[in-house]
This record gives structure tokens, sequence and C-alpha cells, in this order.
């Protein structure tokens, strides 16, 4: 593994008739097939112009065709996926701010995606999937012109793979490129770390416009040639379908979908009990100790609780699978990068004192874009800064104890509370707004508002909801809103996001 340094590389592992992609009701894509559709995607692209580096944004459901697409624009060009439910607003500010060169829509399609590409003169490319000939296959359509490309073929190891944002509460969204290396390097230890084989069977239900399902998901089990089932977006209700259909030796879920799973399993026993599954993989964000235990039980399998972010391009540690020993409350051992725990003078520290954990290694990204800023506060001594308060034990596992940042972290959807405040401050009644996390039993976080507003204005919740729904999507939208006379400051006159909820007396749903 340690000799694939980009895609094209990677997807080589698997033997050309065995079954690399597939969905719920559709047929199979061998790796053959699935490597002549990354081939003749990359000869497509750099017919139009667009190359190595070259940014293409993609807007498509979650589903084998989105699969097929990214790895094949992320093997010759810079992959940009994008949420579907973001509204044009949003739409235009990623577009823009990742210089994209061109943008990936389903044939058809309207919407606000289509609209933007056009208002920002975009290539527009239009993807018509056909699953008669397997899952994830598809032809793609311009109505451009061939120009000639300034750089074709596949792409070189330091070539951008993928691009993505990170939010920041002080700023704009960060752009995170992670490079063919990047990426590579993180589905190998992924793929080491669960001891993944050509034998094993992965269904995805991660949305793939993240990290976690891109990288975890996909790649992984790729580089191993490993078989994957890529579903239309979790559904706990079509889960053990699903299930029972693809007969997967494991899964990747953030913990709102796992709990979700979990509710509807004891009606699915029989489905469980004739589809072992080897393990399960959680991520993105912490799972309850209680649900880990209840997961093992009905399963008859482990848990393995992992770490990851975007500029690690996902993951960071991990627990080992068993007979190893895994420890429910901690994020695991170091599984790819060096881990260690930094204090806020750049001096690491030792077994069982608390500071910031920091990570470098191969898969982590060698700095934000155009931010020189941003990667001064985050890189120090070639270590990178998660921003994430731990601890490591004598045995190597991490927990973490809080968030240095302020992120609100909705079921693994990471929100910008400045980005939301900006779209509030918009409105014509607002004077002042903070946003900041409100602790939720079942979501982590839910997105909350302390607004104040003008003299003898007038506004309801459901005004601010519906305005902040135009422009934001649905999960960035404030979930509880306060009106009060002024914004709640710290001893410094500060805003203080970290801490809002509990001061307020908002408690979990």
């Amino acid at each position: 593994m340690s000799s694939q340094l980009i895609l094209k590389d990677l997807l080589s592992a698997g033997a050309d008739h065995s079954a690399a992609l597939g969905a719920p009701g559709i047929a199979d894509t061998t790796y053959e097939e699935l490597r002549a559709q990354v081939e003749a995607t990359g000869a497509f692209l750099n017919a139009r112009g667009i190359g190595r580096n070259d940014r293409v944004g993609i807007v498509l459901k979650n589903g084998p065709e989105m699969a097929a697409c990214f790895l094949a624009v992320a093997s010759s060009a810079t992959a940009a996926p994008l949420n579907p439910a973001y509204r044009a607003d949003e739409f235009e500010f990623y577009l823009s701010d990742l210089s994209a060169k061109a943008l990936i829509i389903e044939a058809g399609s309207a919407g606000a995606a289509r609209a933007v590409a056009v208002n920002l003169g975009l290539v527009l490319l239009e993807l018509r999937p056909t699953p008669d000939l397997g899952a994830g296959r598809f032809l793609l359509e311009a109505a451009e012109a061939a120009v000639a490309v300034r750089q074709g073929g596949f792409a070189h190891a330091e070539d951008t793979a993928l691009i993505l944002h990170t939010s920041g509460t002080t700023s704009r969204p960060k752009i995170v490129p992670l490079s063919q290396r990047n990426i590579v390097t993180s589905a190998g230890n992924i793929a080491a770390s669960l001891r993944l084989t050509s034998a094993d069977r992965g269904l995805n239900v991660m949305p793939l416009f993240h990290i976690h399902g891109l990288i975890a998901g996909l790649l992984a089990p790729w580089s191993v040639g490993a078989y994957v089932s890529c579903s239309p977006g979790f559904n706990s209700l079509k889960f053990f379908s699903w299930m029972d259909e693809t007969k997967p030796t494991w899964y990747t879920a953030v913990p709102t979908m796992h709990q979700a799973i979990l509710t509807r399993a004891s009606n699915n026993r029989h489905i469980i009990a004739r589809n072992p599954l080897r393990f399960l993989r959680s991520s993105s964000s912490s799972m309850p100790v209680q649900v880990i235990g209840e997961l093992e039980e009905v399963f008859s399998s482990p848990l393995i609780e992992s770490y990851g972010m975007t500029e690690a391009s996902h993951q960071m540690c991990s627990n080992p699978l068993p007979p190893a020993r895994r420890k429910p409350g901690t994020v695991g051992i170091a599984a790819g990068p060096e881990v260690s725990i930094m204090d806020p003078d750049g001096r690491l520290m030792g077994v069982g004192e608390v500071g910031e954990i920091v990570i470098r290694g191969a898969n982590v990204a060698s700095g934000y874009e155009n931010n020189p800023k941003a990667n001064a506060e985050n890189f120090t001594h070639g270590w990178f800064r998660t921003g994430d308060q731990g601890i490591m034990d004598g045995d190597g596992y991490v927990t973490i104890t809080g968030r240095l940042k302020e992120i609100i972290n909705r079921s693994g959807e990471k929100i910008s509370p400045r980005e939301v405040d900006e779209v509030l401050m918009d409105h014509p009644a607002i004077l002042q707004v903070v946003t900041f996390g409100v602790p939720h039993a079942k979501l982590g976080e839910e997105v909350g508002a302390v607004i104040v507003l003008r003299e003898g204005h007038v506004a309801t919740e459901r005004q601010i909801r519906d305005f902040a729904g135009q422009r934001l999507a649905d999960f960035k939208v404030p979930k509880r809103i306060l009106f009060m006379d002024e914004i709640p400051k710290g001893a410094t006159g500060k805003l203080q996001r970290i801490g809002l909820a509990q001061k307020l007396g908002l408690v979990e749903d």
C-alpha cells in the first residue's frame, strides 16, 4: 500500500472481474469496468480543457453515480463535492471561493446549482446515469466544444485530488486542499486499522460530500480490492433490507445513524443473524458508551470508534479490532499519523496531561489555501493543531475532553456560527445576533441563536427561521431562538459562544 500514491494506483488493487461497486436493486460494476469509467471520464474532462488541479464542483445525490464520479474526477482533476441541500447563496460562495472551473450535475435536473454555474460562467457538465450497464455507470455530456487541456492525464502524487471547506467561528470557512498522497495514504491507514481484505463488503450510508464517506466508505475498501454498495443516503427504515440484499461485512456511520439503526434492530434480528458483521465503525462525533454496549450486544460484533477530521483526510485515531483492547469512551490509538498532546506554547506534553491534540503525517494537509493567518495559528513545529482538547493515557489511547474551537457539531455536520450570524444579520429587524451550540441528546448539538431586535421592529421565531432557510441548508438553521435586550458577554466584553447554552439554562432536548 505504501507504494500507492495516486488514486489510479489505489484502484489497481481490485481483480478485473471482482465486484467493486454496487447499489440496492442495481447490478454490480467490476473493477475492470470501474477503471474504464475512470479513464473515460478523465479523457472527457481533458477534452473540455479540464485537467490536473482544475477544480470541478460535483452536486449529485448520494448513490453509486456520485461515488464513481468522485473517484473519476479526483483521479484526473480536483474533485469538489458539495452538499446538494445548499441554497443558491451557498453554492455561489463555495464555487467562487474554490475557483471552480466546472460543475457536474445530473442531466435534466433543475435547481440552484445549475443557475449559479451559468451565472458564474462555469463549464456545465451533465451526468446521465446508465444503471443498465451497472451501478455507478454514467455518461457525461457538455454543450461546450472541445478545447486543449493544460495538464492532462492522470494526476500526480502532489496534485490536489480533493478540496473541501472546513468551517471557522471567527473567519470565513477555510479551504482544505488534500493531495493524492494525502487521501491515498489515509485510505491505506483505515484499511490497515480495520484489517480490510478483498473479501470484505461495505455498505455505505454516509453522505458523499463529507470526508468520512469518501475516504472510509469508498477509498479504504477500494484500496484492498473490496466491494462497496452505495445507498441513496441513510434511511433507518430501509437499512436492514439493504443489509439483507448486499450482505455487508461492515459499515461506517455517525452516532446518530447508529442510534437510529439500533431502535429498529430488535425487529430485524433474523436479518442480523443471517448477515453477521465483522465489525461496526463510528466516527465524526463521540458515541455514548451505553450505545456502544447496546450495539455490540445486538450485532454480536465489536464497534470500532475512531477520530477524524477533514485536515487529516479523515482518520487520526481508532480503537483497534479484537483481540487488541478497545477502550469505550476513548477515540483509540494513533491510526496512521503521529498523535501527541501540545500545550499553548508548542511544548509536547506527557502521559495524563491535558492539552491540545496535534497530529502530523503523510495524510495531513500541508496547509489551508490562501490563508497564512490560519496556517500560522494551526501549524506548530510541523504539527497540526486539531483545536480539540484531550489527554493520552499510558497505552496511547486518546480521550477528547472538550473542543477548543466553537464549531457546532450537529450529528457530524460541522456548522460555523459566524456563517449563520452573517446571514441572520441581513434580516432587517435584527440588530445583533450570536449563534452557538445547544446540547442535544440525539444530535450532540443543535443550532441556537440569541437575537437582539432593532427598536420598533418585530419578528417571530418562525419568520427568522424562514428567512435563514432561504439562504442556509436546513441543518444550519437555528432551532432554538431567544430574544434578549442585549447579547450576553464575558468579563472582557467579548462574545462567548462556548458555555452560552449552559449560562442561559438551555438543557438537552
